[in-house]
């Protein structure tokens, strides 16, 4: 019983060895939430801040001779905005009040090549969410495996182990059979075929009604045994009577 234990492990250890073997390694995962609602929600809600401070600086330049539309929309774009440093804004009043085209050129292409990074830079973090995504999959698809792996050497463990052991008691019993008789050895020979046939047994799909059925006749048959015995004791003649 201990060497064929002993077999079931090895055998159970080299299926898992050869499995990891042939596995490849996945790949890196980007430091990037895996759920695109997470970047899309975030993109779109950008987006519409940006086209709504865009819209209103365009409402701006075309009503530039209505000072107090100029002002509405001023304020209505700086709400779609956090609070600008006390230093940028002096930055911009000096700006505005010097008044130089050559400035203006300069910030303006200042303007474009940062709202440029900014857009590669999200382009970017998309991409990298898109591969989080896909890496994460891999990684939930891999534990899949490895658990549906880990069950199939289990049951391939225990059926040798019963299929081993089947065959002892069969060895066992032919040679009872054949040295000390088949009143010894064949019921040895029953139980190694049992032992044997152990893992068809549970791998049926009747063997749920089966044993379920089996408990219930044995309970069925517990309770005819109890009835009977309390039968007989209440029917057994009391030897204390006087006899006629």
């Amino acid at each position: 019983m201990r060497l064929s234990l002993v077999i079931a492990l090895l055998a159970c250890l080299t299926g898992c060895s050869m499995f990891r073997k042939g596995d490849a390694p996945l790949p890196v995962q980007p430091e990037a939430p895996t759920k695109p609602d997470v970047v899309t929600s975030l993109g779109k809600d950008l987006d519409k801040t940006d086209h709504r401070v865009g819209a209103a600086l365009v409402a701006i330049e075309l009503n530039a001779d209505k000072p107090k539309t100029v002002v509405a929309e001023s304020r209505l774009a700086q709400s779609y905005l956090p609070k600008p440093p006390e230093a940028d804004v002096a930055f911009a009043m000096a700006r505005a009040t010097k008044a130089d085209p050559i400035d203006y050129q300069k910030q303006m292409a200042y303007g474009r090549t940062l709202a440029t990074a900014v857009n590669k830079a999200w382009e970017k973090l998309e991409a990298q969410q898109a591969e989080a995504l896909r890496v994460s999959q891999l990684k939930d698809a891999r534990i899949k495996d490895l658990t549906a792996e880990i069950e199939r050497v289990k049951k391939d463990a225990s059926a040798q182990t019963w299929t081993l052991v089947g065959a002892g008691l069969a060895v066992v019993g032919a040679l009872t059979t054949a040295f000390m008789g088949p009143r010894i050895g064949v019921p040895l020979l029953l139980c190694g075929a049992f032992c044997g046939s152990v893992p068809f047994i549970i791998d049926s799909p009747w063997f749920e009604y089966a044993a379920g059925a089996t408990v219930v006749i044995s309970c069925g048959l517990g309770l005819w045994w109890l009835a009977d015995k309390v039968r007989d004791s209440v029917n057994k003649p009391n030897d204390d009577e006087p006899k006629a």
